[in-house]
């Protein structure tokens, strides 16, 4: 199963930085700051956002809340060579996810199973058929949602949040919807930033830096997260660069999962 790191030297550290970092997610937005730019420059160099990119990046949490259920992939490093994959589905409205996880290490795979997650925690469980084995089993290839809706809530191994780069994912993941946009020009003002175009499976996207929130960057410094927008507001990519880790934690949005029903919370962590 995904590690769980206990409580060291650097846990109040880091644990810190997660919570300012979930701010930022939140589009948390200090008053003051940058004017936004009504022209956009021909030079591809570093920028504060345009009026036009603002209001983009202000829509991008309603329009991934509205396309809920979504389909979801997060791939965190570890360190040490491990990386952890989750492929599942998010519903904005409901904060909660379902998916699969497979750990892999420098010599090949370690560990898979089910994972969910909602606001507070994440539980774990076999990727098996049905619940116990039962007359009533699910076939494993049957979808992630389906086999949690079957597995008792004895089942799982639930847990709260660490600060790995895991569960900092998850918890920035189901997050990033919101049933109403931000205020574009406090997101202009707390630092959001354009840093230039990208394609993903060949559709235009802007790569933006996100707005710091108040205490979690010094002046001047980038946000930790980097969004990749659409032309309609929509999000596609989200990055969290996390200390002493070259490689950040990536989440992709691939569109509506229509036909996903996400269970209860069996995982509750309370």
């Amino acid at each position: 199963m995904p590690r769980t790191t206990k409580a060291d030297g650097r846990g109040p550290r880091r644990s810190g930085w997660l919570k300012a970092v979930i701010a930022i997610a939140v589009c948390g937005a200090a008053v003051g700051g940058v004017a936004v730019y009504r022209t956009v420059s021909d030079e591809a160099v570093e920028r504060p956002v345009t009026t036009d990119e603002a209001g983009r990046l202000a829509l991008s949490r309603l329009n991934l809340y509205q396309a809920s259920p979504v389909a979801v992939t997060l791939t965190a490093q570890e360190g040490g060579g491990v990386t952890i994959r989750v492929d599942g589905v998010v519903d904005y409205r409901t904060h909660r996810g379902v998916g699969r996880y497979r750990t892999t290490g420098a010599n090949g795979p370690l560990d898979h199973g089910l994972i969910v997650w909602d606001t507070g925690g994440l539980g774990l469980a076999p990727d098996q058929a049905g619940a116990g084995g039962t007359a009533t089993a699910t076939p494993t290839d049957a979808p992630a949602w389906e086999q949690a809706e079957r597995i008792p809530r004895q089942g799982w191994s639930p847990r709260t949040y660490t600060a790995d780069p895991l569960d900092a994912g998850l918890n920035l993941l189901v997050q990033l919807g919101a049933d109403r946009p931000d205020n574009p020009l406090l997101l202009a003002q707390s630092g959001a930033r354009w840093l230039g175009r990208d394609r993903i499976d060949g559709k235009g996207y802007d790569r933006f830096a996100g707005p710091r929130a108040q205490g979690a960057a010094p002046d001047g410094a980038r946000s930790p997260l980097t969004y990749w927008v659409d032309g309609d507001g929509g999000l596609r990519r989200v990055t969290m660069r996390m200390p002493g880790l070259g490689t950040p934690t990536t989440v992709d949005l691939t569109g509506r999962q229509a036909d996903a029903k996400l269970p209860e919370a069996p995982w509750l962590t309370g």
